[in-house]
């Protein structure tokens, strides 16, 4: 997913209304091994004719493990060691 200046943006969490279908806009090149991933997480998803990506969010979990698993394919180096670093606090603090 990116936006008009081609960078990778994420859909906001808002945008999660479980339980229920998303559809996803997936680049075709990425979309296949999103897919698979998302299979072997057991996450209800299908790939459909226009080249989108529906996945069955059921619960926070899933839609976690979703937006983890486009940001391994789609995000940048960057924002995944953004994200890490928000996630993992520095162990001095703990």
């Amino acid at each position: 997913m990116t936006n008009d200046k081609g960078q990778t943006t994420m859909l906001p969490s808002s945008s999660y209304n479980f339980p229920g279908e998303q559809i996803l806009h997936i680049p075709l090149s990425d979309r296949w091994l999103i897919y698979q991933r998302l299979q072997d997480l057991m996450i209800d998803c299908s790939c459909l004719a226009d080249g989108s990506l529906r996945v069955q969010v059921n619960n926070r979990r899933e839609a976690l493990l979703i937006r983890s698993t486009v940001m391994q394919f789609l995000a940048s180096r960057q924002e995944l060691v953004d994200w890490l670093e928000r996630c993992w606090p520095d162990s001095a603090e703990l």
